[in-house]
């Protein structure tokens, strides 16, 4: 059950929720569902159940339940922090973008072990790929100010860090901007969505030379949006370097991971419409999951056009 544990207020109705927990661990999915419907019905509020709920039902391919469990759940939590819009979207019931709530909750949970469940446990590479992409584009890395969109704890910084004069640093997560505000990467760190932080940065005095969005799109539906703020604040001759998550098929697909995936094509035109060139674009790996490497791209684009 992959419910963040938002409590209901009620030690008793906590533990019954727990014991479902515990129930589908077992493999107990339908006594696990029994439970959390009792819980419900006691605690209409607790949005945590609803969502837990949802899921199991989903699992047990009750999509019709599941559907109006996760709209229980995203009625009660405005914020939606479990990401009930975007189980809703998976199931046909809804479009929806990926709500802050939901990143944000998602990502101050993983804070204090990111580094290590990423490198080690799923082997992610985006920060050297996305180095050796931008290398190629300008053999001589020599930026003044670059901006890293979605930093997390500094990873992607840390590998930029010795090419940028200055270094500034967003993300939604507050307990992730603490992580990397303890290595020293940055010279500003902000707390923030990337897009929304673009449209407030002015263009006469945010200028960068380097914008990276190192395994940010894989949480933005509408990534020519992005593009196009970042084009808005980058140099004359600035780049945009980025990884992101691709598939077979057209425009944008949100995977069973809960991210989105977006399809060559649909990068391609997204940085067009953003006035930027491409400079390339090439399939690569950043990370691996259950053993398999996920597809992806790292790109880079530039403002100007030949």
């Amino acid at each position: 059950m992959d419910a963040i544990f938002l409590t209901s207020g009620d030690v008793i109705i906590d533990r019954r929720f727990e014991w479902a927990r515990d129930l589908e661990a077992k493999g107990d999915l339908a006594g696990a569902a029994d439970l959390l419907t009792q819980t419900v019905e006691l605690c209409p509020g607790y949005a945590a159940a609803w969502f837990a709920l949802g899921h199991l039902r989903e699992c047990q391919g009750e999509a019709a339940s599941a559907i109006i469990a996760f709209e229980h759940a995203k009625a009660i939590d405005p914020e939606d922090r479990h990401g009930a819009s975007l189980r809703l979207t998976r199931l046909g019931a809804a479009q929806s973008a990926m709500s802050d709530g939901y990143v944000r909750t998602l990502f101050d949970g993983y804070a204090l072990t990111f580094d290590a469940a990423l490198r080690t446990g799923l082997g992610y590479k985006a920060p050297e790929l996305i180095l050796e992409a931008v290398q190629a584009a300008r053999p001589t890395m020599q930026f003044g100010a670059a901006l890293d969109l979605g930093c997390g704890t500094g990873l992607g910084g840390a590998a930029f860090r010795p090419f940028c004069q200055t270094l500034t640093g967003v993300d939604l997560s507050p307990a992730m901007v603490a992580q990397a505000q303890g290595k020293n990467i940055y010279d500003r760190l902000e707390t923030g969505e990337a897009v929304s932080f673009l449209r407030t940065a002015a263009a006469d005095t945010a200028r960068y030379d380097l914008v990276l969005a190192a395994d940010v799109l894989i949480y933005i539906q509408d990534i020519a949006e992005l593009f196009a703020q970042s084009a808005r604040v980058l140099t004359a001759d600035g780049l945009i370097a980025f990884s992101v998550e691709t598939h077979d098929g057209e425009g944008v697909l949100l995977r069973d991971t809960l991210r989105y995936a977006h399809a060559p094509a649909h990068v391609r035109e997204a940085i067009g419409i953003a006035g930027l060139h491409l400079v390339s674009l090439v399939p690569a790996a950043v990370r691996s999951e259950k053993g398999a490497p996920v597809r992806g791209l790292v790109g880079v684009a530039r403002k100007n056009r030949d």
